[in-house]
């Protein structure tokens, strides 16, 4: 199967180390896997629509009309497209289109530190690698998302006096595309502090990837 995994946009969330853990990871499951540093490389449409999976990992970049028109058709018609934490949750702030695809949309951390993570499916394939529960220490994102997600894991927000039920992990389609996403994985670190947050990780996008042929 074959990934593109473009990397760029804030470097506080270590786009390119980011890019490279899961470049290796891929490789390490079969994968040919393309690196890009460049959002121009959603501009190749027909390049796009021969991946398997699409691995965005580039915080708050502006993505022009003509490249979410090409990521967007190439999801429709059955590319999977997974990522996690600013690198697609909190990419493209202008592109309403991205968010809607994504499921969801940064709006703030209020906690950074220590915080628990609870699985909802505990024998999806992509979460069983998990703990049903654990501490995770990292920003707690506060996502404004979509209704129609297939939650996989939650957090609880204490904030302002309410106490609320966050989706941390989900899956989602967009037309034939499967879309997979985690709200964690801030730094390349935490990925080897937690191997079991790195092995879900990798199997949303392999999971996103599999869609393709399931759609024909």
């Amino acid at each position: 199967m074959k990934a593109l995994i473009v990397y760029g946009g804030w470097e506080g969330h270590e786009p390119e180390p980011v890019a490279k853990v899961f470049e290796k990871e891929l490789k390490a499951r079969g994968f040919d896997v393309e690196m890009s540093g460049t959002l121009e490389a959603f501009e190749d449409l027909d390049k796009l629509k021969a991946l398997d999976v699409i691995v965005p990992n580039w915080t708050m970049g502006d993505i022009s009309g003509e490249q979410w028109k090409a990521v967007d058709e190439a999801v429709r018609g059955g590319v999977g497209i997974a990522g996690c934490h600013g690198g697609m949750g909190d990419s493209m702030r202008g592109c309403l289109g991205w968010q809607w695809m994504t499921g969801g949309q940064f709006v703030g951390h209020p906690l950074t530190g220590e915080y628990e993570v609870r699985l909802t499916e505990t024998t999806n394939p992509i979460t069983a690698c998990c703990p049903n529960a654990f501490t995770y220490n990292s920003e707690q994102y506060y996502m404004l998302i979509d209704p129609g997600i297939n939650v996989l894991a939650v957090t609880t927000h204490d904030y302002d006096g309410h106490k609320i039920d966050m989706p941390v992990v989900w899956t989602k389609t967009w037309g034939k595309g499967r879309v997979f996403y985690s709200n964690i994985g801030h730094k390349a670190q935490e990925f080897v502090d937690y191997q079991y947050v790195l092995e879900m990780t990798i199997n949303g996008m392999v999971w996103a990837a599999e869609g393709k042929a399931a759609a024909k």
